[in-house]
């Protein structure tokens, strides 16, 4: 039995866990490239780092090329309903890393698992949702003078920590890795579109093509949902409340509407906004008969599930991950996984292939803030460019893609203002 501390579902898990993370890293070579030179140079030695990240065999990967830096990790589970139980018994078992996190987990373990990671005193803090943070500033504050910095994965978590730093609440210095190019293009919209659709497809095994799609939201996320849906020839209808973002998807060749008129339409909706209550009762009320609902947005508040149950007059499990509210009226409403990130409750999340480049920001991201912390402010700021392209460069590399250089005279060409017509 192992003596590494943790809180997990079952430890004799671990083979299956380990064969996955292997799998998976066969998908993450500019992960292991950085692993690799993080084994020579030890540029975490001696940080103590907590991560509340999804639990997944991508994740995995991540922790080991940290400890291949030399850091000493905790992890938590970022979301009640991600974990993959094996993954995180093969942390413990064949990686010695401690990991508190159970998929299904209750609210209160959910939390005891975020102030076990926070237990581990870190100097950095890796986010996905900005729980670390929050609970950091209101239940522990006496940890924060010992840490330097820390990094966010998801939209949601950077849109916490801005409002912190406006309302100047946030106490040391975060990198949005969110924000990154190589994270928000790729990450957000190829692996949200493809992961999104998962799930939805082995929560219901239903066909798409034909069906109408209802898309909250026209961010990167719902991007790639709403090309994922059409290319598997789905109508899909896409709600916005930025006229931008609104007419980028009407010359996109979406149909966009409010959501009210959307609700009367739709056979399928997927919310990805970050928002609250982006569907709530006057839209169960114009829902037909059978309609699905799920979100692939970070936290479980964009479908507005207790004005649901009150308009309910049953409520039933009738496949895994999929519950059934019976309206008053007999109509029927599904709801899938509690709510929550549908690409992780009923899939197993983004394609490791792209989740390379996110934790590639991760473990850079992690010692960039090492070693600059002591000249950052307090406040939220985006991955160097530096970082990001260096990034780019070695997926492209990896993936066997070339790419021209600028001459000598094309350099001179762009850095002149002398040039004209």
């Amino acid at each position: 039995m192992t003596t590494v501390k943790h809180h997990v579902k079952d430890l004799s898990l671990a083979p299956l866990g380990k064969q996955r993370i292997e799998w998976a890293e066969l998908e993450m070579p500019v992960l292991r490239l950085i692993r690799q030179r993080f084994e020579r140079e030890k540029p975490l030695k001696g940080v103590r780092l907590s991560a509340c990240l999804h639990i997944t065999t991508e994740t995995a990967n991540l922790a080991r090329t940290l400890v291949a830096g030399g850091a000493d990790v905790v992890l938590c589970a970022s979301n009640p309903l991600s974990t993959q139980d094996d993954v995180a018994a093969s942390l413990v078992v064949d990686y010695g890393i401690p990991v508190f996190a159970i998929k299904g987990e209750d609210n209160a373990t959910y939390y005891s698992h975020i102030k076990a990671a926070l237990d581990h005193q870190p100097h950095i803090t890796m986010d996905d949702g900005a729980d670390l943070v929050s609970t950091l500033h209101k239940e522990r504050q006496e940890l924060i003078p010992n840490i330097i910095g820390g990094t966010e994965e998801t939209t949601t978590g950077v849109i916490r920590l801005r409002a912190m730093e406006k309302e100047g609440a946030l106490r040391f210095p975060i990198l949005a890795v969110n924000d990154a190019m190589t994270k928000h293009l790729f990450d957000n919209r190829y692996g949200t579109g493809q992961s999104t659709m998962d799930g939805i497809i082995r929560a219901t095994n239903v066909l798409i093509a034909g069906k109408t799609v209802v898309v909250a939201g026209y961010g990167w996320c719902s991007r790639g949902i709403a090309m994922r849906a059409r290319g598997l020839g789905a109508n899909v209808i896409i709600t916005e409340v930025d006229p931008l973002r609104a007419l980028e998807a009407v010359m996109d060749g979406y149909r966009v509407m409010p959501m009210l008129d959307a609700a009367v339409e739709g056979d399928i909706f997927v919310t990805s906004t970050g928002n609250t209550s982006v569907i709530d009762a006057p839209h169960f009320e114009r829902m037909k008969d059978g309609a699905i609902v799920c979100n692939s947005g970070h936290f479980n508040v964009e479908i507005d599930i207790p004005a649901l149950e009150a308009m309910s007059v049953s409520r039933r499990t009738v496949r895994p991950f999929v519950e059934e509210f019976r309206l008053k009226d007999g109509r029927r409403i599904y709801l899938l996984g509690e709510g929550r990130l549908i690409n992780l409750a009923a899939a197993e999340g983004h394609p490791a292939s792209v989740m390379d480049m996110s934790f590639a920001n991760q473990a850079l991201g992690a010692e960039y803030m090492y070693k600059n912390a002591a000249t950052l402010e307090k406040r939220v700021y985006k991955v160097p460019e530096e970082i990001d392209r260096e990034i780019a460069r070695l997926k492209l590399i990896a993936m066997g893609v070339r790419i021209d250089q600028l001459t000598e005279e094309q350099q001179a060409y762009l850095s002149s203002w002398k040039e004209g017509t």
